[in-house]
């Protein structure tokens, strides 16, 4: 039985949320300036001597990280693409400012841009911002004619199998890592099963199944969650066909060549088939499925927190949800393999997908070369410096791409996904499709989903999609 009041006041909160992740971005907060009186400029001189003796500091105490006092009074900006961390952002560059005179301004898509929209307008525009974080396909799109070359940074040495590639030439920084599988309770599935569980011991189809007949046999009867949004369907689940091919980015563009090629189609594809009998088995199970098409997002974390499920196929980036809907930063919650056949030597059975998910491009048109040294300051302070090593975890609640980065993730999903990467149990590959991919195949998903295509007029949907691409 779901707890009526808890829902009612966890899906409140739960609206707020979602309404402004999928707006895109958050709005900028502005701050004040206190202006000081005459009386107290002695203080004042005394606080800056301070504050000189802190960078100094800092500078000398941050393994990697040294401050350049030449650029102190250098103003730049970023383009925060990534709405819910603006807050933390601002933080991070004012921190960041304390410590090196450099100033920061962070911009925030306004409600409904697009990022890829606002920052070629900006370019046309000339007022094209110093530092942007964007998606990869957008920084692909756009590297060779607007973005400074970064091969040759120190950083890349801290996160080369988490670097994209433009034509051999890095031109980003991976902001952060963001994974997905499916998310579990652990105390959901032990509750019902009365005894331990060992989340390692589901590596095949044949395990999942044997997990979720368990959970309904003991008196869970629908222990899935499946959200029906297209961007969550067509991109989150089906991107599993073109992640999954060998595990790296190169391996999905090699697949995607050959679906657009009519090489490869899709129902002659061993991981599109795979695909579907583990999403048919989901679907078999889904806590939405007498109305999969009118499941709400801000109902499915609820269902998980409240154990009336178990699984949510979903990334770590629904934890926010998860914790609005009542669950705890000291519960157990981890991933699942996205299950993938019955091998269970096979890669995709025996880890997640975690791959940057933002990357961070320094404009190399418009800005000057001292705001370019600014940027590349603002990076080097973010990988090398504790105190923005510990903003990226702390303030921002992101995982770092950079293997140096000595601070631990604060939520289980995170620390699930940190722990996965270090024990060697995820792969990288992140796959590049065109922009409308996830709307058009997401609502071919949709249909499929709701019952009303088959199997074969899914795989027909996917290859027109990319025949079409030619």
């Amino acid at each position: 039985m779901i707890k009526k009041k808890k829902q009612l006041i966890a899906l409140l909160s739960i609206t707020a949320m979602t309404i402004g992740m999928m707006a895109g971005c958050g709005s900028s907060a502005t701050s004040d300036v206190a202006t000081k009186s005459t009386e107290i400029a002695e203080a004042e001189t005394t606080e800056v001597e301070t504050a000189d003796a802190a960078k100094k500091d800092t500078a000398e105490s941050s393994e990697g990280f040294v401050v350049d006092e030449s650029l102190s009074g250098v103003e730049i900006s970023f383009l925060n693409s990534k709405g819910e961390i603006q807050e933390g952002l601002e933080d991070m560059a004012a921190q960041f400012g304390e410590e090196t005179g450099i100033a920061v301004d962070i911009m925030a898509c306004g409600t409904g841009e697009v990022p890829y929209t606002k920052i070629t307008s900006a370019y046309n525009s000339g007022t094209a911002p110093t530092m942007a974080m964007l998606d990869t396909t957008d920084v692909v799109a756009l590297a060779d004619e607007y973005a400074l070359d970064l091969s040759n940074e120190a950083w890349t040495s801290e996160c080369t199998e988490q670097l994209t590639k433009v034509n051999g030439t890095v031109y980003s920084f991976p902001f952060c890592i963001e994974g997905r599988g499916l998310i579990y309770n652990k105390a959901a599935i032990e509750n019902t099963l009365g005894k331990d569980f060992d989340a390692s011991t589901i590596n095949s189809y044949e395990a999942l199944k044997e997990l979720l007949e368990s959970l309904r046999a003991n008196g869970m009867e629908n222990p899935v969650v499946i959200s029906k949004e297209d961007w969550s369907l067509g991109a989150h689940q089906l991107g599993f066909i073109y992640d999954a091919y060998d595990g790296t980015t190169e391996g999905s563009a090699e697949i995607i060549s050959k679906l657009k090629s009519g090489e490869v189609a899709p129902e002659d594809y061993d991981r599109f088939n795979e695909f579907i009998d583990t999403f048919d088995l989901l679907l078999e199970y889904n806590i939405n499925g007498e109305d999969p098409l009118g499941a709400l997002y801000e109902q499915d974390p609820i269902f998980l927190a409240d154990g009336d499920a178990a699984i949510w196929a979903n990334g770590c980036w629904a934890w926010p949800n998860i914790e609005e809907a009542g669950a705890s930063s000291s519960d157990e919650y981890g991933f699942l393999p996205f299950i993938l056949g019955n091998d269970t030597t096979d890669f995709a059975n025996n880890g997640i997908q975690a791959a940057p998910s933002k990357q961070v491009m320094i404009d190399k048109v418009q800005a000057t070369e001292e705001e370019q040294a600014a940027a590349k300051a603002f990076i080097n302070w973010m990988v090398y410096a504790s105190s923005g090593q510990k903003g990226l975890v702390e303030s921002c609640a992101i995982i770092p791409a950079c293997s140096n980065n000595a601070f631990d993730p604060l939520d289980p999903l995170g620390i699930d996904i940190k722990e996965k990467m270090i024990s060697g149990n995820t792969y990288s590959s992140s796959f590049i499709a065109p922009s409308d991919h996830w709307s058009v195949v997401g609502a071919a998903m949709q249909k499929y989903i709701a019952g009303e295509s088959s199997k074969d007029d899914l795989a027909q949907d996917l290859k027109d999609y990319w025949t079409s691409q030619e």
